[in-house]
Parts: structure tokens; C-alpha cells; sequence
């Protein structure tokens, strides 16, 4: 085997100056990804059978990945180890490869941010879950748990983002109390509304760095993990529209690298749905909602980015990715994102083409 020494001594000068690469987890082509979020280890879990019946390449959890809430990591570390006791849940891991990214309720406080104290503390319990290695810079970095992976061959490359939108996000802003009592509560539209100062942030600024450097590294297909919705506009619960500002930059940012093989997905909400925005250049960015494993919500928020219905029901994310036959590079790489219940049947479904 031949080393480009050149290639080399510029991957070590780059990570001298702070510059992270993609970790490359393997080199061999995947076609399956299946994904999900919320699932609340006290709770029946039928939903792992279907799960396991794909035999995906990869699962991803999105965040909510057991359901904390507390300040005594003894607790937090006792419920982590009961969900990994979950027969389905343990198939699924002796198995397949799950990787993931916390969401509020693993993070340790409802709706939670910056302000958490126990977040370093709780960091290491999830890293342990996920089985991170103790070298891991997920570890020791000190501006959250964001990661990403690259996975199969040149020409068939899957890079995963997941990023941490707990660890530096600012409070939220909540409307007044009659406000919330008078047209927000009746109608179940959430205590919250935009950041009216336009200074609040969800990623900081260093994880904004790194994820720019991220999305200049070489990449057949990109995958944005957001443990919380990215395109619909409510703010009345959580979502990125919470900060208008950063949800812009990320639009932004996709324009200006020029980026066109890249769609999201994300969880939080206790309901499935599609959605799908553009960029100021026209840019069509998809998102597809999983949520929740065990969790679901009945009174659906209003989405104008939403296409077609939303589901209630417990269900799961999957990314079926076709790859082209040839070496030519105006062949498309063709992806289905669809929605499952817990019996494994379709309830939506949409095609793609990269």
C-alpha cells in the first residue's frame, strides 16, 4: 500500500490548528440506516422487533434516549442501564452499530440548555452508553458532545453530522403568563416564542467552526442529525425556529459551501412528519421527523413545511440508499426516506435524488 506522505503531513498540520475530521467508522458500502427518538425506558417497546427484522447497517438515536430528567447522575446512570437492559434494544446493539446525540430529557432537565450544571457529568454517562472510547474527543471536548462519521468507500461515502444542541443553547423565551393562559394553553401552542434578541445561540460559535470544516470534507452523501425539528417554522415548543437567526445561518452556510447532496432528520416532537424548505438559492432541504420509539403526542403542531400527514403512533426513521452502477459522475444516488409504525408498515414515504 502507497502513502501520500504529503496527504499525511497535511492531515497532521490541519489538526494541530484545531481542524477535526470525520471519523471514518467503516469502508463498507450502506444502504440501510434506521433511526428514532424518545423512548422512555419505564415503557413497553414492541418496536424493536420490526427494527431488528431489517437488519439496518446503522441505527441512530436522535436524543431522548432515555427519560432522565435529574441532577443525580446515580439515577440518570441507573435508567441509561435499564433501557440497555431492553431485550429488543439489546438484540439491536449485539448486532448493528447504533451511534447518537443527546436531546433534553438524557441531557438531564426538560427543555434544558447551557444553564444544566451536571452536563459535563451527564456527557460521560451517554459516551459510555454509546460505548465511546476514552480517547474519544466527544469526551474530552469541551463545548458539548457533536460529532461526525464517515462511512463506506470513495464514491459511496456517507458522512453523518450529529450535532449537540443542548450543551451551549440559550434559554428559551416564553411568553408572558397571560399570554400562555389566554391563547397559548387552550390551543396547545407552547409556552414559547423567537429569541427576540437575536444574540441567543444553540451550537456556539466553535461548533459552528467545526461543523463549516465538516461540510467541506469530501462527501457522496450528507446526513444533518437534529435532535430537535430544523424546518418547520412553530415555535411554540422546541425547534430551531426558536432562534431565527441560527436557523438562517444554517441555510445560509449550505448556499455558500454549495451544498446539494444533504437532507435532515430529526426527532423531539412525539410525532412523525416530512418536511421540506429551501435555501435563498433554491436549494431544496429535506427533513424527515421520527418520533417517538415509545412516545407520542395528539395534538400536532402546525408545520407550513410539512408535506402530506403526520403520525401519532410510535415509529421509526428509515434511509434506503440506492447507489449508482457506474463511476459516472452524473449518475444519481437515489434515497427513500420513509416512516414505520411498530408493525414495520409504511406510513410515508418520499424519493430522493442526489
Amino acid at each position: 500500500m502507497k502513502i501520500n506522505i504529503y496527504a499525511v503531513c497535511l492531515i497532521l498540520l490541519l489538526s494541530s490548528h484545531g481542524f477535526v475530521f470525520a471519523q471514518q467508522a467503516t469502508t463498507k458500502p450502506i444502504t440501510k440506516i434506521l433511526f428514532g427518538s424518545c423512548v422512555h425506558q419505564d415503557k413497553p417497546q414492541p418496536i424493536w422487533a420490526p427494527i431488528n427484522q431489517q437488519k439496518p447497517d446503522l441505527f441512530m438515536l436522535l436524543g431522548d434516549n432515555i427519560y432522565g430528567d435529574t441532577e443525580d447522575m446515580q439515577v440518570l446512570a441507573e435508567k441509561y442501564q435499564k433501557q440497555a437492559n431492553v431485550p429488543g434494544f439489546k438484540q439491536l446493539r449485539e448486532t448493528t452499530p447504533v451511534v447518537g446525540i443527546w436531546d433534553d430529557h438524557d441531557f438531564g432537565v426538560n427543555d434544558g440548555g447551557a444553564e444544566y450544571p451536571q452536563k459535563q457529568a451527564s456527557k460521560q454517562l451517554m459516551l459510555d452508553y454509546f460505548k465511546e472510547p476514552d480517547n474519544s474527543q466527544r469526551r474530552s471536548r469541551e463545548d458539548g458532545a457533536y460529532t461526525a462519521y464517515i462511512y463506506g468507500p470513495l464514491g459511496q461515502q456517507v458522512q453523518v453530522i450529529l450535532l449537540d444542541l443542548r450543551w451551549n443553547r440559550s434559554a428559551l423565551h416564553a411568553v408572558s403568563k397571560t399570554q400562555y393562559e389566554k391563547i397559548k394553553s387552550p390551543n396547545n401552542l407552547g409556552p414559547y416564542e423567537p429569541d427576540p434578541s437575536g444574540k441567543g445561540m444553540m451550537l456556539g460559535e466553535t461548533q459552528w467552526q467545526w461543523l463549516e470544516e465538516q461540510l467541506k470534507q469530501p462527501a457522496d452523501l450528507r446526513i444533518l442529525v437534529s435532535s430537535i425539528q430544523f424546518i418547520s417554522e412553530f415555535t411554540g415548543w422546541e425547534s430551531w425556529a426558536n432562534f431565527p437567526h441560527e436557523r438562517e445561518r444554517m441555510l445560509a452556510l449550505l448556499d455558500e459551501l454549495n451544498i446539494k447532496n444533504l437532507f435532515a432528520i430529526s426527532g423531539d416532537t412525539h410525532w412523525g412528519e416530512l418536511s421540506v424548505d429551501k435555501t435563498e438559492k433554491g436549494q431544496s432541504i429535506w427533513e424527515l421527523t421520527s418520533s417517538g420509539l415509545t412516545e407520542s403526542w395528539h395534538q400536532i403542531s402546525p408545520n407550513e413545511h410539512r408535506q402530506g400527514q403526520a403520525f401519532i403512533d410510535a415509529n421509526f426513521g428509515q434511509i434506503d440508499i440506492q447507489w449508482p452502477n457506474s463511476n459516472d459522475a452524473k449518475d444519481e444516488i437515489k434515497v427513500s426516506l420513509s416512516l414505520k409504525d411498530t408493525q414495520g408498515n409504511l406510513l410515508l414515504q418520499q424519493h430522493l435524488s442526489f
